[in-house]
């Protein structure tokens, strides 16, 4: 008999140690955040091995991110409906099964069915980890817990195309999936070791609400390819991005309707009541928001402007990760004696400011004028997350923990799709721009473009070419300047918009309430 039917429903739980706990779920949601970037530079080299184009493959992406997101928001349901313990053990069991199914597929389709399974998987491990360590820890601890789990969930993200990178090259894309192997099975054995349903998690006899499913389904789905796909495709020039707007609007009306009104809805809306916790949601859309939207444009800087190999440029955003890993247990003390607005508030300055400071950057930039903002970037990102997320979950009762901390992480990672697809648009849009007004200053008849051609032609038929090809390719140098500038330019503006996002939030912090701190033994819940 194992130690889970010695302690059934209402009687008090093992006594684990908490930081035990913090490493199970660790493992599970370190794994599933991983494998959010780890597969997207290994693209190129999918598409190739299983005959398909990139666009093709880029679908393996969006099929993971769409399974994601609509299991997100039921993971507290899940969790009541089934056991905490078992929707996690099934979850990761899962995730580490499809895995092995992805780096196996013998053709795209397959793998895009496997990454299906393996979203759907992966997204229940985030908000129940997350619901274990708020519980498992005191009220008055809950800091250093959220920063020990942070640490996963900043840094994975980061790490994740450097890992990518280096697999694909040294070895094959298959173990990008591989490695996925071990450390499930870790969190498989700790999971069923160390992690227990709380008293208050029991099955009844409630219907399952599927009406509120398949709408939910329908609309965060339809959402998460438009964010997916809408730059790609021109946006609402295309008519299946149209076409999936329209339902996509029309599933979450009605999704939010029906909770509103059903008797047993899968998601309970009503934990938004809260002006603590809507404002939190709000401020965690908005991190993943500037977060995704910043952590997409540095490597295409380093790679497209400033000539970096995929994996230089995967080192070179090493700062940001190792500012985070080095603030986070800092701040996880800090909460203890000060109250989390305050530090959130100095860490939406440090972000702004390190968005600036990359907003500064230019095409003669080094590595240590991109080291020292994404470093400041990654403490901020600490200083952010972790009293962020301790301060928002303070006034939630904890049997709406795992709803709570579901809704959370599901903003977080729509709020992360929309930065990286309004970061790109507004990118394109933005060297569009440039390229028309530069683009209007250099004429064949401005003589600084006349000195320019000319010293351009000598050069080149000095080195052998004849007056036609040296004026023709003197045409195509100056043209590249142009669009290079152009791009520099978009750039500057991108980091710039997203750092006074962060600008603009601040007012918000005066919403959210000082959370109120039990007593050494008051606040343990599990």
């Amino acid at each position: 008999m194992d130690v889970e039917t010695m302690a059934p429903s209402g009687t008090a739980q093992p006594q684990i140690n908490p930081w035990i706990i913090a490493i199970a779920v660790m493992f599970g949601t370190f794994m599933e955040v991983l494998d959010t970037t780890v597969v997207n530079v290994s693209l190129p080299h999918i598409a190739g091995s299983l005959s398909a184009s990139v666009d093709e493959a880029s679908w393996a992406l969006t099929a993971y991110l769409v399974a994601n997101a609509i299991i997100l928001p039921i993971t507290g349901w899940l969790s009541n409906y089934f056991g905490r313990k078992r929707t996690l053990m099934g979850a990761v069991t899962g995730f580490t099964l499809a895995s092995l199914l992805c780096g196996m597929a013998p053709s795209l389709s397959a793998l895009i069915f496997f990454r299906l399974i393996q979203g759907l998987c992966g997204g229940a491990l985030q908000p129940i980890s997350q619901a274990v360590l708020l519980e498992a820890f005191p009220a008055k601890d809950r800091g250093k817990a959220m920063a020990f789990w942070g640490l996963g969930i900043v840094v994975a993200p980061m790490l994740g195309p450097v890992l990518g990178g280096w697999l694909t090259d040294s070895y094959s894309w298959r173990w990008v999936f591989y490695i996925n192997l071990p450390v499930g099975l870790a969190s498989i054995i700790m999971t069923r070791l160390f992690i227990f349903d709380p008293p208050y998690i029991r099955r009844d006899g409630k219907g399952i609400d599927y009406w509120g499913i398949g709408m939910l389904a329908v609309g965060v789905g339809a959402l998460q390819v438009v964010l997916d796909k809408g730059q790609e495709d021109d946006w609402f020039s295309s008519h299946a991005i149209v076409a999936l707007t329209i339902a996509s609007a029309l599933g979450i009306a009605l999704f939010i309707l029906r909770e509103l009104m059903a008797q047993d809805p899968v998601v309970h809306l009503s934990v938004f009541r809260n002006r603590t916790y809507s404002a939190g949601v709000f401020l965690m859309t908005v991190l993943g928001f500037v977060l995704y939207g910043s952590m997409l444009l540095v490597p295409v800087f380093l790679q497209t402007l400033l000539g970096y190999s995929a994996l230089n440029a995967g080192v070179a955003m090493a700062p940001r990760g190792l500012g985070s890993f080095l603030m986070m247990p800092v701040v996880g003390t800090v909460l203890s004696k000060f109250d989390p607005r305050k530090v959130l508030a100095i860490g939406l300055l440090g972000g702004a400011w390190s968005l600036y400071a990359l907003s500064s950057l230019n095409l003669n930039t080094g590595y240590w004028d991109i080291f020292w903002p994404q470093f400041i970037q990654g403490a901020s990102l600490a200083l952010l997350f972790v009293p962020l997320t301790t301060a928002t979950m303070s006034p939630v009762p904890k049997e709406e923990m795992g709803n709570a901390t579901s809704m959370f992480n599901l903003m977080r990672n729509i709020g992360g799709s929309m930065g990286i697809a309004s970061g790109t648009t507004f990118l394109f849009r933005m060297q569009q721009f440039h390229t028309a007004i530069l683009g209007s200053n250099v004429s064949a008849s401005n003589p600084r473009t006349q000195a320019m051609l000319h010293g351009i032609q000598v050069n080149m038929i000095a080195h052998g070419s004849d007056p036609v090809t040296a004026m023709r390719q003197s045409y195509g140098a100056v043209w590249g300047l142009v669009q290079q500038q152009a791009a520099m330019q978009a750039f500057v503006d991108t980091f710039r918009a997203l750092g006074w996002v962060f600008v603009l939030v601040l007012p918000l912090l005066l919403i959210m309430k000082k959370p109120k701190y039990q007593g050494p033994g008051g606040a343990a819940m599990h």
